[in-house]
This record gives C-alpha cells, structure tokens and sequence, in this order.
C-alpha cells in the first residue's frame, strides 16, 4: 500500500526548481451541519497535537480525531475490561518494541523452539503468531504476476497490460526526474557549505546571502524553495529523501514491476490452498525498513502512558503477529491462510492493513472473511490509497458478490487528514458509497517504528487500526456484545457530516462527505462506549 506523498511534493518543486535555475453521557452530534459556519482550527497544530491528533476531538479541539482521550478520561477511566486478542495481518511486527513488548500475544499451547507441534494447530512453534512469507522479502504485484502468466484468456489480461505499460514508463520517468533533482539539491547543498564553511548552515542564513554570484544566488533559491515546498525541509534532509525515493523507485522497477522476479521463498505451491504449514514462526522483519506492521500495531496497541512514544487507541489487548505482506503484493492463498489462523487461534478482531486491485483468488479470502464472521470475528480492512471510488474500480479484499454482501463483521475504512474542512478526506483515500463503511484518522499518524524508533505515516493502513482500536475497546468493555453489533455501533456511533469535501485530492472533485461511505460518519471512540453500554 502507499503511504509516503514527499514524491509528489518533490514532483512539483522540480518545475519551479527547473525554471528557475534553468454510559450517563449523551451521544455528541456533529457541531454545526454546515462546514463553512463551523469553527475551522485556523492554527497551526503544536506538536503534541500533531503526534496524537487522531485522539482528540471535533467538539472540543476542532480537529476530526475519534475522541480517544476523551472516552478514557470520562468513561474508561482505570476499567481495563475483558483482554483482546487483536490479529494484525501485515508485514513483520518488531514484537520486542519498547512500546509493544508488554502487548504481544504469546500462544501458551505452544513450546518454544522444540520444532514439534504442540498444539496441533499444523503451525510448529508459532508462539507470537505465524510468518507465512519464510524469508521472502520482495515480491511483484499481482497484475504482473497475471502477465508473467501468459494467461491472455484471463479477462483482466489486456487491463493489466495496459495498466503495466503506463506504470513502468511513469516510475522510469519519475525516477529520471529525481536523480536529476537530487543533483541539482547536492550541488547547491555544496555550494552552500563551501559558503558557510559548514554544513549545518539554517534556513535564516540562506536568506541573509546576498551575492551577485550565479551559482551562490541559485543555491539560495534551491534552498528557499526546498523549505517553502517540503514542510520546511532542508537540503540535508532533502537528500536523503529523494535518495529514499529513488530506491523504492529502483525496487519498483527491479522487482514489483519485473515480469521475470520470482521472490517467493517459501517452497508451498500457491494455488493449493490445502497447502499448509509453510513459513516459519519468525514474525520480526527481516529489515529495518519493514515497518508497516509496526506502525499499524502501534496505532492499535501501543502501551498507554508509559511515557514513551505513543498511545494505542486500545487499553487491554494482545496482538498476534501475522507477517503474510510482502514487499509488494500479498498473495491472496497467504491472506486468506491468515484470516482462518488468526480466528481459530483466538483473536476477536483482525485488522487488515493491505489491499490491491487485481486478485486471482478474491474467492479464497472473500470465504475466509465469511469464516471470521461466522466466528464472531471482527475484520478491519483499509480502504486503499488510490483516490478511487471503489464501487467502480474494485479493491481486494472485499466482503461481498456485486453488493451481495457475505459478513456482517467486515468494516472498511477511509482516511481522514487532521484539518477540518472541506479538504479533510485525505488525498489518497478511497471511497464508495456501498463499499466503504466509515472514515477515521489516516493522514500523518504518529506511531511505532522499527528497533524502539517512532514516526509518522500516511495511508488508509494507518485508519484501519484506529477502527480496530475501537472495536478492540469495545470488545473489552462489554465482551457480551457480538461482532455483528460492534460493527453495528462502530457505524451508527460516529459523528455524521453533511457538508461537501474534495475527494481524490482533486479540487474539482467535490463531493458529500454523506456520499463517500455507508454510514457518512466518521469513527468515534466515545459516541461508541456510549452506545454499546446501551444495548441489552
């Protein structure tokens, strides 16, 4: 899935770079229907509100998080409630994280590392969950997988194919544009120091130079543009980026969109389901840039007020580490393994933090969410991060057969950005009427990161585990409640918005906030509390 968005803030400084140089409470309601007549947060957010914004609340802090804080302060309080297993189905989870070690679930049936199964479950020694990659670190995506088949009878094979041909010639292309960008950036990053006579120069002292040099006096201007167009970024910081940039546009082109890469390591055949037990029970990643699922299982599951990085939405839980993604398009044979291994191994909600728009075996893991629902299993799926209506344009996994749906527990969710507003859907959020069920925050999300590290990132992976904190929440308050009805009010709880949004980052896209999901609401811890502890 996408989550970083500097590239295209890099895209278009490059043009100007180019010319220029050559319980007793009552439910809230929204504030006010109308957006425009609304308090909007004109200020800046400080940065305690920019590392736990997706906490706090629309009433009180005109900011549109799901009232975490505020459920705990008035209505959590020091109840822990019921413990809850909560699957993430992702990348590797850091499991010894200074911020999640105390929360990994550990599977009591199982003896550690005496290569038996213990617990007959076909997994040996999966004592923190299962790792159904093996060592396999990069993969394709899944429409090149269908052209390296050679199946042109497949329906989807001309789509794909064309979909390759406009992809391949656009990261090749972007990819030119950033080498050239990061030299121009490394010239004027020397220059500069050259100037100085260091290399920690600030942003004031580029403004203070004035010179009839040519070569100084555009270093200037690549320097002052650099800050005014990437959040303030110097060139240091510019460079290592872009570099950054450029290498995941060198592992897109050698081995996402690589017709001849093959990196699975795991010996199963992938087109028999019944093919089980393959993988391993190492649920770490295998580098420090596999980092989705820490960041996801923080945003569930992070420990609270521990003083140390971040808090999760979720007080009591346990996560069960499930690696089945890839450096690239999951295979839906390992998704859909994951889903049945997290249910029958005790988890009460799962969060999926992955998606993709082809899926040759969509059967495989639609059955498998059917079997969560069926278990009294919450599933939480991330929307997608392509800007698309995916009523129209169709997104895998889902729960359903031309809107015919098979669960009554799968929730999707959209992304929301920190600004409240007419641009408060985030840029990269899916959406779809039928097909996305509420919003929560997604954009610049604070959370766990590799080796006991924190930052930010973006994407509808980031509002799904905000979703399933609150399913988690809500589970562990009042355990008596089924899936069905925590989903139910999940969906009837959040704050309803009327007012019209830009959708797909495209201001002359502008529709109803009511019109992008099921319920038009946006996800609220509080209103949820509230409305669990009313039902009998």
């Amino acid at each position: 899935m996408k989550f970083n968005h500097k590239p295209f803030v890099y895209l278009c400084f490059s043009a100007t770079l180019f010319l220029a140089c050559g319980g007793t409470s009552d439910i809230l309601s929204t504030p006010i229907e109308n957006i425009d007549s609304s308090p909007l947060k004109v200020t800046d957010l400080t940065e305690a509100e920019e590392k736990n914004w997706g906490h706090l609340d629309l009433v009180n802090d005109t900011i549109p998080g799901m009232a975490v804080d505020k459920a705990y302060k008035e209505i959590i309080k020091n109840k822990k409630g019921t413990k809850v297993i909560v699957a993430v189905i992702d990348s590797g989870i850091d499991i010894d994280h200074e911020d999640l070690d105390d929360v990994i679930w550990t599977n009591k049936d199982e003896i550690p590392n005496n290569g038996i199964d213990d617990d007959n479950n076909g997994y040996v020694d999966d004592i923190h969950g299962w790792n159904f990659l093996g060592d396999t670190y990069h993969e394709q995506l899944e429409y090149v997988r269908l052209l390296a088949s050679g199946n042109t009878s497949d329906p989807r094979y001309n789509e794909a194919k064309a979909l390759y041909e406009k992809e391949y010639q656009q990261y090749t292309s972007n990819k030119t544009q950033y080498e050239q960008i990061l030299q121009v950036v490394k010239k004027s990053d020397n220059t500069l120091a050259n100037h100085f006579k260091k290399r920690d120069y600030t942003i004031e002292e580029v403004n203070a130079i004035e010179t009839e040099n040519q070569e100084l006096a555009q270093a200037k201007q690549v320097a002052q543009s650099i800050y005014a167009s990437a959040d303030g970024a110097s060139l240091s910081k510019a460079k290592d980026e872009i570099t950054g940039i450029i290498e995941r546009a060198n592992n897109t082109l050698n081995y996402n969109l690589n017709k001849n890469f093959s990196g699975r390591k795991t010996g199963d055949d992938i087109n028999n389901l019944n093919d089980i037990g393959y993988g391993d029970g190492n649920v770490k990643p295998r580098e420090k840039t596999e980092s989705h699922g820490t960041h996801v299982a923080g945003i569930i599951a992070a420990e609270r007020n521990n003083g140390k990085g971040a808090n999760g939405v979720a007080n009591n839980v346990e996560i069960m580490a499930i690696r089945s993604t890839p450096r690239g398009d999951e295979y839906d044979k390992d998704v859909a393994l994951a889903i049945r291994y997290a249910v029958d191994n005790g988890a009460k909600v799962i969060n999926g933090s992955f998606g993709k728009s082809f899926s040759p075996h969509s059967d495989w893991v639609r059955d498998a969410i059917k079997y969560a629902s069926d278990n009294d299993v919450v599933f939480v799926h991330a929307a997608g991060n392509d800007g698309e209506n995916v009523d129209v344009k169709p997104n895998f996994p889902d729960d359903n057969v031309n809107f015919v749906e098979v669960s009554n527990t799968y929730i999707r969710v959209g992304s929301l950005a920190s600004k409240y507003g007419s641009k408060m859907v985030s840029s990269f959020s899916n959406y779809g009427k039928k097909n996305v069920d509420i919003f929560a925050p997604g954009s610049a999300i604070y959370s766990t990161m590799p080796e006991n590290e924190y930052d930010f990132n973006s994407g509808t992976s980031m509002a799904a585990p905000a979703v399933a904190g609150i399913a988690a929440l809500i589970r562990s308050q009042y355990p008596n409640l089924t899936a069905a009805q925590v989903k139910q009010v999940i969906l009837d709880s959040g704050l309803s918005l009327t007012n019209k949004v830009v959708v797909g980052g495209d201001a002359s896209n502008v529709k109803p906030f009511a019109e992008l999901s099921k319920s038009g609401k946006i996800a609220n811890a509080y209103n949820a509390l509230i409305m669990a502890s009313k039902i009998k």
